[in-house]
């Protein structure tokens, strides 16, 4: 018998196990794509529960009933239920059907046609997000992307006076190479330099918002009729259509323009892109890995700096309809013309897990929550803050998946980011 007893190799490592792990960050991020849509489902409700709690604590007359609670429960009760239908039943009036108003078709549908209003840039802006999720970054520069399209879809805009399809389809091709070309600035410099695009893209945000600031004070663009920082008007032929103008007994109040229709065709062209061409496909592969997609011969600099165009373009098409389409009376640039989008256009993305057809779902649900918000403030006077609270919510409980099972005992669930790329262009 020998006196050294042979050594034993040790187990190869899995797969997973040689596979480096990703930063705190990423590791987050992963886990809110990766989640079920059963927990993004529960999320939701979670949020309109609490919504509820909120909605009684700041109601003065619900809480003067929980202060004789053991005496007579009821009455809190049924106040409770009685301001918390109330205050939802408003905001589905506003976001969906008013069953109380008079059958005409233009009512009928007035109320929904306001939560597409209020979704197209939204999923426009979700859409950027998610397919720069997608390729591994993080595009928190969308309000920069969408400044910059927005000033030139304006001044595109009211420099041209042709026949109407050809001024409007000029002015949004001109949003988007505006954000196109912010967006790839970011990628280039990510590719060349190393520099983080997050830093990246919040630095540029800035740098945007006060061009802005100051463009709309000179003489070339600012509105020589107005004293408050205001640009020009774009001329009516670059305005786009509104879609139920046609409509009897007040279609032509309905504000839904045709950027709803840009918006479904960059839904296709987004699954399209990530499904089924070979650009998606390496943009894929790169989020999920980038060593190995280097290693298999993509070019990873290629695909950051095509996606970061990608979202920049789609982010400068929701500047375009911003000012082309009903965002304000004057069709004009104001200081506000982002209206915060670039931002919530992250927790759309997040919200619809960075899927094409998820982002629709997300975007639809927060429009109709910004849509019924109006109405749950004029009818139930209930804050339209609450509607803020309540996106917030939704977006705490999505981003913690683990939360949400817990409190529902779901077991864990979700796949892997690598496989969303091995899936190919079947994916």
């Amino acid at each position: 018998m020998s006196e050294h007893p042979e050594k034993k190799p040790a187990p190869e490592a899995s797969a997973d196990e040689k596979a480096p792990r990703p930063g705190g960050a990423k590791r987050v991020l992963d886990e809110i794509l990766e989640g079920s849509w059963l927990v993004t489902a529960l999320a939701v409700v979670l949020a309109l529960f609490f919504g509820a709690i909120l909605i009684i604590v700041s109601d003065e007359e619900v809480r003067g009933t929980f202060s004789y609670f053991f005496a007579a429960p009821g009455d809190a009760l049924s106040a409770s239920w009685t301001a918390v239908s109330e205050a939802y039943g408003a905001l589905f009036r506003g976001a969906i059907w008013n069953p109380d108003n008079s059958w005409n078709v233009a009512t009928a549908i007035g109320p929904f046609s306001e939560t597409l209003t209020e979704a197209t840039p939204l999923l426009l802006g979700g859409l950027a997000i998610g397919l720069a999720f997608r390729a591994g970054l993080f595009n928190i520069g969308g309000q920069g992307q969408l400044i910059m399209g927005a000033i030139c879809a304006t001044v595109v805009g009211f420099s041209l006076e042709g026949p109407p399809v050809v001024a409007a389809v000029l002015a949004v091709l001109a949003g988007i190479a505006g954000g196109a070309l912010y967006g790839a600035l970011v990628g280039f410099l990510k590719a060349r330099t190393g520099a983080h695009e997050v830093i990246v893209t919040i630095m540029l945000n800035y740098t945007a918002v006060y061009f802005l600031v100051w463009l709309i004070t000179t003489d070339a663009v600012k509105n020589p009729d107005r004293y408050e920082p205001l640009s020009k008007s774009v001329s009516e032929a670059a305005e786009l259509p509104k879609l139920l103008s046609w409509l009897p007994e007040g279609g032509g109040s309905l504000r839904l323009h045709t950027g709803l229709l840009i918006a479904i065709a960059a839904v296709f062209f987004c699954w399209w892109l990530l499904g089924r061409s070979t650009l998606g496909f390496e943009l894929r592969a790169v989020g999920a890995n980038p060593a190995a997609a280097r290693t298999a011969g993509m070019s990873v600099g290629r695909s950051q700096i095509m996606a970061m165009l990608i979202s920049g373009g789609l982010m400068g098409i929701v500047g375009a309809t911003q000012v082309l389409g009903t965002a304000n009376a004057n069709n004009a640039l104001t200081p506000s013309i982002d209206a915060g989008l670039g931002f919530t256009a992250i927790t759309v993305a997040l919200l619809g897990r960075a899927s094409p057809v998820g982002t629709v779902f997300a975007a639809i649900l927060f429009g109709a929550l910004q849509a019924g918000g109006r109405a749950m403030q004029a009818s139930a006077g209930i804050s339209i803050e609450i509607v803020t609270v309540l996106q917030a919510l939704i977006v705490l409980f999505v981003a913690a998946p683990p939360l949400v099972r817990g409190l529902f005992r779901l077991k864990g669930t979700g796949g892997s980011q690598a496989a969303l790329a091995s899936k190919g262009w079947n994916g």
